[in-house]
């Protein structure tokens, strides 16, 4: 019987459980839906007009990438996944927390709206709400 062949050995080496189960199936829907809308809109906005808000347009379209990486990450499982999610949740509430502050701070500075203006309130303010669950969905994921 090779190492592979023996449960003990498997189960050593695999996640504690996976990223995408329970409560984080939910996160990997709201994810997914996010990444396919901020994708969408980028891409609207870029064909339509980008001259018209580029700091804008690029943030959607980052917010997108984001997106993306999360749920990417949330599927794929494993320690090295749940880290490099967690440090994307992390940029990701930054980035909202910042954007958020900026929008209210200078709205001259964004002639359109991104997916994280105004703390995301376009988007009833999933975009602050979501990192912050990731984190600590992630946080209780961390092996033990």
């Amino acid at each position: 019987m090779s190492d592979t062949d023996r449960p003990e050995v498997y189960t050593a080496t695999g996640p504690a459980f996976e990223l995408g189960t329970g409560p984080g199936r939910v996160l990997v829907w709201f994810y997914g839906v996010f990444t396919v809308a901020a994708a969408s809109r980028s891409i609207v906005e870029v064909v339509r007009g980008f001259d018209r808000a580029p700091l804008a347009y690029t943030l959607s379209a980052f917010a997108a990438v984001v997106y993306g990486f999360i749920t990417y990450s949330l599927v794929r499982g494993g320690e090295k996944a749940r880290r490099a999610a967690l440090v994307c949740c992390a940029a990701e509430l930054l980035g909202v927390l910042g954007v958020g502050a900026w929008t209210l701070a200078d709205p001259s500075a964004f002639p359109d709206s991104t997916v994280w203006s105004d703390f995301g309130m376009g988007y009833l303010f999933i975009p602050v709400i979501l990192p912050v669950t990731g984190m600590i969905w992630l946080r209780r994921a961390r092996k033990s």
